[in-house]
Order: structure tokens, then C-alpha cells, then sequence
């Protein structure tokens, strides 16, 4: 498959990607406003159907449509004996996808079955109904039963120009339903039991749901067949969820995901004809998908990483200037911790530090401001002090509250406070300071529970 690939790669000339490129060829043309728009669709109702968790409807519903295709031939040969119309096959598709819906809805009512089982039992038959009947279709006196397996693996290529008007046409209906049920749609996903006690016609927005899927799914089969349109409806909208948490622009970005999949592909298939359109269509969605999972701003696996690892960098950070100040608090020989000096060693038996990590943070705080040298030894500067101060009163603000009103031993408080403190906001500062009964910021530093806890031993012992 590779060699040939080379080969058209090779025999490619300039004038003929070009020729490509600005859509000269009729075909082509009909091909791209076809594949596109079906594309850029599909990103758009995808996007409610990812959030409305109905993923494997669509799958679904795309398998169901076979049988209708069938039957529709059928219908069409037995009073024409031609059976070929497009608008007409993809109609008996839609019906049939409508009809598998209904038994899905049926049999999760009244029987205790989940969703994705009922789902699963309804693809199942519809899909054995649909081959069984192309199987017979096939064997039919005549020639113009062929080609109907286009329905399942697609075939762009053979888009005419009523094909194409036709997708456009449905596909623009299908937009102005979304605009028209924008807001209704959006809060069906987010919370349907809030939708439904505000009033919503919470059964008629799933339908109207599922309507769209379904001609969506029908107006794709041309295009890409039935068992990769699919993909289309939640590749894109998938990949888009990686950049943006915001409903409008995450359909956006999916529309243009699919657009430029639809694009691509076309592209590569009229380069290289031994490429099936629908196949790179979905690569292309799908190579758009491992991008926006690494790179996405929003749910990026890189940003992720960023985040934890400057995240596990400050707490890191907060637990030495917590010790370094512990330390001072307890062998200190000024009042002022700025003049103290402290060395690696002196700070070591504070925490059970990682192999490396005191050393890796001794380095950053350094390079952050926060310590300074002294010839052996480290100090804390202005800002380190700072930031050690307000470090340690968290902590023990946390502990405090802890100890009051959780009843946790004081022996057992340090590890529970240390899970929080790093996440403390001021407003929660400010009710820890309420409930305890102290002034503002500018109070002293709490004295330790744990020197409290060893007071108290003593006296007692």
C-alpha cells in the first residue's frame, strides 16, 4: 500500500496540486461542499451530543439506518425497477434510524435494562436486518443493486451536484433548529432535572436531540459511510472540549475541527487516489484529536503537567520556608529571623525529604529570592520571611481549627493540615480567624498545638 502511495506521491506534478488546491475540477468541487459541510455539522451536533452523554446514540443510530436503505431500494424496484434515488434511500434511512430510536426508548422503559445495553441490542439487529437485505438486494436479475455499499464504507467520490445541494440544504435546516433551540438544548445537557423544573419540555428537547443526530447521521452516509460517521459527530466536538469549557465557542472550535478534517481529506484524496475520502476524513479529526489532547488550553495533557509540576514546585517551596521558620522558632539566637543563619543540614531532620528534593529546593528558593547565601550558610530574605510567616500561620490556623472543632489529636493534626494549607484562600483565612477568635493578619503567629501538646506532657508528667 506504501509503494504505490510513493508512486502517486512522485507522478504529482505542481500544476496538477494546484488544480486541486483551487477546486478546478467539477467533481472535486461537489466532493468539497458535500464533505465540508457535512463535517463542520457534524462538530456542531456533536457538541450537544458529547454533553449530553449520548455518544453511543449516534453509533446507533447510524446502524439503524440500514435497513431503510434497503428497504427503501426495494420499495423504489419493485414499481420503477431502477431503485436509485438518493433523496429516497436517505429518507427510508431516516425513518429507520427514527424507528430503531423509538425501541431504544421502548425498551428502556418498560423493561430494567440500561441505556448502552438497550443501545447495543437495537445496533445489533438493525445492523444484521440491513446486511441481510443488501445480501438480497445483491442478488437481484439486475445490475443497479451494486453500489449500495457505498452506505457503509462512503463514497465522496460519486457525489453529484443534487447530492451536494441536498446536504447543504438539510445541513442548513439543521442550523437554524440548533439556533432556534440554543439555550433550551444547552441546559437539556447541563442539567436536565433543573431544565425540567424550570418547565422545559425536557422529552421534546431528546427528540428534537435526536432528530438532529439522525439527520446529521443520514445527510453523512453518502459522504463517509455509516460506520465512520460516528466518528465525525464526536471526534471534533471531543477534541474542541480540550480547548474551551465554554458551550458557544467549544461548538465553534469543533465546527472548524470538522471543517478542516472535511478539507483536508478531500484534499489528500483527490492528491492521491487510492486514499478513500471518508477514511482520511477521519483521520485527519482524528490527528486533530491527539493534538488538542496534548496541546488543549483548557484539559491539554501539557498544560496539565505544567500545572501539577508548578503546583509540586510551590509546595515543595512551602514546606521548606515552613521548616526553615520552625527551625528558627526553635534555635533561633534573635528576635528577628532575618538575622539567623541555617544550614542544609539544619533543616534535613524537619521532614522526611525525598532523596534530592531539599537540595532541588534549596536551589529553587534561591533562585526565586526567597533565601540567600552566606558564605555556608542561608538566611531568608524580606520576601522569604514574608512568605514563611504567612506559610506557617495557614498551617497552624488549619491545625487550630482542626484540633477545635474536628477533634483531632494534636499528635495527628500536622499530616491533615498539610494536605490543605497549600489551597487556603483569604476568605477562608478570614472564617478560620472568626472561629478562632483571633484579630487580623497582623496578629502574631499562632503558638504550635504540638508545643502546646508537649507542655502539657511535662506538667502532667
Amino acid at each position: 500500500m506504501i509503494t504505490p502511495l510513493l508512486g502517486d506521491l512522485l507522478l504529482l506534478e505542481w500544476s496538477q496540486l494546484m488544480r486541486i488546491v483551487r477546486l478546478e475540477d467539477y467533481n472535486t468541487r461537489m466532493v468539497f461542499l458535500g464533505t465540508a459541510t457535512f463535517s463542520s455539522l457534524g462538530g456542531m451536533v456533536g457538541t450537544f451530543l458529547l454533553l449530553r452523554k449520548r455518544s453511543l446514540m449516534s453509533d446507533t443510530i447510524s446502524h439503524a439506518t440500514l435497513p431503510g436503505v434497503g428497504i427503501a431500494f426495494l420499495f423504489l424496484y419493485g414499481f420503477t425497477e431502477v431503485g436509485k434515488s438518493l433523496p429516497l434511500l436517505l429518507l427510508g434511512a431516516g425513518i429507520s434510524s427514527l424507528l430503531g430510536v423509538g425501541l431504544i426508548q421502548f425498551v428502556r422503559r418498560w423493561s430494567r435494562l440500561k441505556d448502552d445495553v438497550a443501545m447495543a441490542i437495537v445496533l445489533s439487529f438493525f445492523f444484521g436486518v440491513g446486511i441481510t437485505l443488501l445480501t438480497l438486494i445483491q442478488q437481484l436479475p439486475t445490475g443497479n443493486a451494486a453500489g449500495l455499499e457505498q452506505f457503509i464504507y462512503g463514497k465522496a467520490s460519486a457525489m453529484t451536484a443534487g447530492d451536494a445541494t441536498f446536504i447543504f440544504i438539510a445541513a442548513l435546516l439543521t442550523t437554524l433548529v440548533c439556533g432556534l433551540f440554543y439555550k433550551e438544548l444547552a441546559l437539556l445537557c447541563f442539567d436536565r432535572d433543573f431544565a425540567k423544573a424550570k418547565g422545559l419540555p425536557t422529552e421534546l428537547l431528546d427528540f428534537i436531540l435526536l432528530l438532529l443526530i439522525t439527520v446529521t447521521t443520514v445527510i453523512g452516509l453518502q459522504a463517509i459511510g455509516l460506520l465512520l460517521v460516528v466518528a465525525m459527530l464526536i471526534i471534533p466536538a471531543a477534541a474542541a472540549r480540550f480547548w474551551t469549557h465554554d458551550l458557544s465557542k467549544m461548538m465553534w472550535v469543533a465546527m472548524g475541527i470538522g471543517l478542516i478534517s472535511g478539507m483536508g481529506g478531500v484534499f489528500l484524496s483527490a492528491a492521491f487516489p487510492r486514499l478513500p475520502a471518508g477514511a482520511v476524513i477521519v483521520l485527519m479529526a482524528s490527528l486533530f484529536f491527539l493534538i488538542s489532547m496534548v496541546f488543549g488550553t483548557y484539559r491539554g495533557l501539557l498544560l496539565g503537567w505544567l500545572k501539577h509540576h508548578r503546583l509540586s514546585q510551590r509546595i515543595r517551596l512551602q514546606h521548606l520556608l515552613r521548616a526553615i521558620y520552625e527551625w528558627l522558632e526553635k534555635h533561633g539566637q534573635c528576635g528577628d529571623i532575618l538575622d539567623d543563619e541555617f544550614g542544609i543540614h539544619d533543616i534535613r531532620p524537619f521532614r522526611a525529604w525525598d532523596s534530592g528534593i531539599l537540595e532541588l529546593s534549596f536551589r529553587k528558593a534561591l533562585k526565586d529570592g526567597l533565601i540567600e547565601t552566606s558564605k555556608n550558610k542561608f538566611r531568608l530574605t524580606g520576601n522569604g520571611a514574608r512568605e514563611a510567616l504567612k506559610t506557617v500561620r495557614h498551617h497552624r490556623l488549619w491545625e487550630l481549627f482542626l484540633i477545635r472543632y474536628a477533634d483531632t489529636a494534636p499528635g495527628r493534626v500536622d499530616r491533615d493540615a498539610d494536605a490543605i494549607e497549600h489551597v487556603l484562600e483569604p476568605e477562608i483565612i478570614e472564617d478560620l480567624e472568626k472561629a478562632l477568635e483571633l484579630e487580623s493578619q497582623a496578629k502574631r503567629i499562632p503558638t504550635s498545638p504540638h508545643f502546646i501538646e508537649t507542655i502539657s506532657r511535662s506538667a502532667n508528667g
